[in-house]
């Protein structure tokens, strides 16, 4: 409908009820309106050539309501009217009836037209910039509204955004919310530019790629939307963890400042001095500030992979250009590599899954902790993906949406980007810049799948307990049985990177070398050691990383008490391979036991003392 630009946003859910809505000419109210009816004649209106709210049929409109006109000098409101806007005045003037419909107290506030309706308290009018809406625009402290919607672009300023967070209200930023837009135009654009390389050298005709580009309308929307879906599950993810994140968010955003990149003042991002403030209230970043930090760290990801100067064609091993349909890759795998933004494209796509998955901050903290450039955190990451199965276990994670609580769904995802990360860690460890994605999924998935397949039947005791603990507690949770196993055995993942590897060096069957593994991992009770290190209280960076430090020596000396008991010649392990190592160092195990017994007499088990179990295991590898 006129100047009602996004508005047919609304038809997306017949379960919306409409009591409200304004344009530049008319002034709708329904106090009490019948969905079903009110959704249908929205959809009629909508498919007209042109239409106004004049065009509703106002027999289906609730009592009390009506379409005024924004020219009339005083709108007469009923008793029902009054109530829906909670006020005794009547009548009242068009531009404070407006405003009266902004304050609402309603589940949605859909911003669908043109404008800057609502501004921060601290705002004057003249520093919205939109005087032709200064005599209706409200304040967001007035704001009653539990969510809003931003079809339009501007319909806030961003200082209004953030007040209205901080006031417990939820927003993302006009750029978020408008995203698919913006997105959907950018693929017609690179489609185009593929189909005119296909028009060269396979004679494609202009008629035949009209027909295609038709055909194509709803793989490229489901495209959009799915790149939509995940930039919006990483806002909720960086929220639901805002307040253990808070300092790591403010480094970031004082090393993007640094590299010149953001300019905190302009993006009004809270200075030093404001988020201590924010500490000392419980309070933490908001939606609106999340979505600017979320976009700054992929434009920082993606200037660091194009500019390295590294060419990218090895990240198309495993994302062949999901960025176009799949009509394209099929007919087009050929000329995509070619095409004249192949680089710029696989760098957004590259920087949008990371930032995604993995949050903001991940790339700056593996940058700082490893010294690693940004093309190998990139490569690390998608071998992690790859040969951690993480990609499908997300998605299953994400076909659950409204079956289980989100916040069920957040902790998973949260817990898999963590293996993730501790994957990454591994894998640059290890390799460092020589990173090859094919060559080192090629080398780990196997033993990976082999052992994750398998994991129940692999580990023995205290692992198998924590695994079924773990799963039990997903499935009380609501989630189905398979996907908590599944949950269960990533946690595994670091241990079994260790034991891939081995097996690799040694030239042993995974799964075999997994049972070796865990069972002298059981017969020590390294478990516990490790367990108890989990379970240490950080705070602050330098405590984590103390903590990240001893939990990874542990894995050292586990993997290397390992390596001993592998080094035997042939291909087979002995089953009583863990028996003959143990008989014959008795006493520095039955020493080491008894420390461990000492320790666990112990109320509370500190870092000291876990570095001293740390220390003694070192030992036991040396004898």
């Amino acid at each position: 409908m006129s100047g009602d630009v996004f508005g047919n946003g609304m038809l997306l859910s017949k379960k919306i009820k409409l009591v409200a809505a304004f344009n530049h000419e008319y002034i709708f109210i329904d106090p009490d309106p019948d969905m079903p009816g009110s959704f249908r004649e929205r959809k009629r209106l909508f498919k007209l050539q042109r239409s106004s709210w004049t065009d509703y049929n106002e027999t289906l409109i609730s009592k009390g309501g009506g379409i005024f006109s924004r020219q009339a000098k005083k709108i007469k409101l009923s008793a029902e009217a009054r109530k829906l806007l909670d006020t005794e005045e009547t009548p009242v003037r068009p531009l404070e009836l407006i405003r009266l419909i902004l304050k609402l107290d309603v589940d949605l506030l859909w911003n669908g037209g043109i404008g800057t309706y609502v501004k921060a308290s601290t705002e004057s009018h003249a520093d919205v910039g939109d005087k032709s809406n200064d005599n209706v625009r409200v304040n967001a402290g007035e704001l009653r509204c539990k969510v809003i919607g931003e079809g339009g672009n501007l319909g806030l300023t961003q200082r209004a955004r953030i007040e209205y967070s901080l006031n417990g209200g939820h927003v993302n930023t006009d750029f978020i919310d408008n995203s698919a837009g913006v997105d959907c135009s950018d693929r017609e654009v690179n489609i185009k530019i593929l189909l005119n390389a296909a028009a060269r050298s396979r004679k494609l005709t202009r008629k035949k790629r009209n027909i295609l580009l038709a055909e194509m309308t709803d793989a490229v929307s489901k495209l959009v939307l799915r790149n939509n879906y995940l930039q919006t599950q990483a806002i909720s993810m960086m929220e639901a963890r805002a307040g253990e994140r808070l300092d790591e968010t403010a480094r970031l955003i004082t090393n993007l400042e640094r590299t010149g990149l953001l300019d905190r003042q302009l993006e009004f991002l809270p200075d030093e001095a404001e988020i201590e403030e924010r500490q000392q209230k419980n309070q933490t970043f908001t939606r609106p500030e999340f979505a600017i930090v979320l976009s700054y760290a992929k434009i920082d990801l993606y200037n660091g992979l194009i500019d390295s100067n590294q060419g990218l064609e090895d990240f198309l091993t495993t994302d062949p250009q999901r960025y176009f349909p799949s009509v394209l890759r099929r007919r087009y795998a050929n000329l995509i590599p070619g095409h004249r933004l192949s680089p710029q494209i696989l760098a957004t796509l590259i920087a949008n899954n990371i930032v995604n998955r993995m949050g903001p901050a991940f790339v700056k903290r593996v940058q700082q902790d490893t010294n690693a450039n940004c093309v190998t955190i990139a490569r690390a990451f998608v071998i992690a993906r790859e040969i951690c199965q993480a990609g499908e276990l997300l998605q299953t994670i994400e076909s659950l949406d409204n079956e289980i609580p989100a916040t069920v769904q957040q902790t998973m995802m949260f817990d898999v980007s963590r293996i993730l990360r501790h994957a990454c860690y591994w894998l640059i460890e290890k390799y460092g810049d020589d990173l090859e994605i094919e060559s080192a999924i090629q080398l780990f998935k196997p033993g990976m799948t082999a052992i994750f397949a398998r994991g129940m039947s692999i580990f023995s005791g205290s692992a198998r307990k924590s695994r079924k603990r773990a799963a039990d507690e997903y499935v009380a949770l609501g989630v189905p049985k398979k996907l908590a196993g599944k949950m269960a055995a990533i946690y595994l993942t670091r241990s079994m990177l260790d034991i891939t590897d081995l097996a690799n060096i040694h030239k042993k069957d995974a799964v075999e070398t997994a049972k070796l593994y865990s069972e002298l991992s059981d017969r020590l009770d390294i478990a516990w050691i490790y367990r108890n290190i989990e379970a240490l209280k950080v705070r602050g960076r330098w405590q984590a990383m103390a903590r990240s430090n001893l939990r990874d020596e542990i894995h050292r000396e586990r993997r290397e008490l390992a390596s001993i008991l592998l080094r035997r010649r042939g291909t087979t392990i002995p089953k009583n391979a863990v028996d003959i190592w143990l008989e014959q160092h008795a006493t520095a195990v039955q020493n080491f036991k008894a420390m461990l017994d000492e320790m666990k007499q112990r109320h509370v088990v500190d870092f000291a003392t876990l570095s001293v179990a740390q220390q003694e295991l070192r030992k036991l590898s040396t004898e």
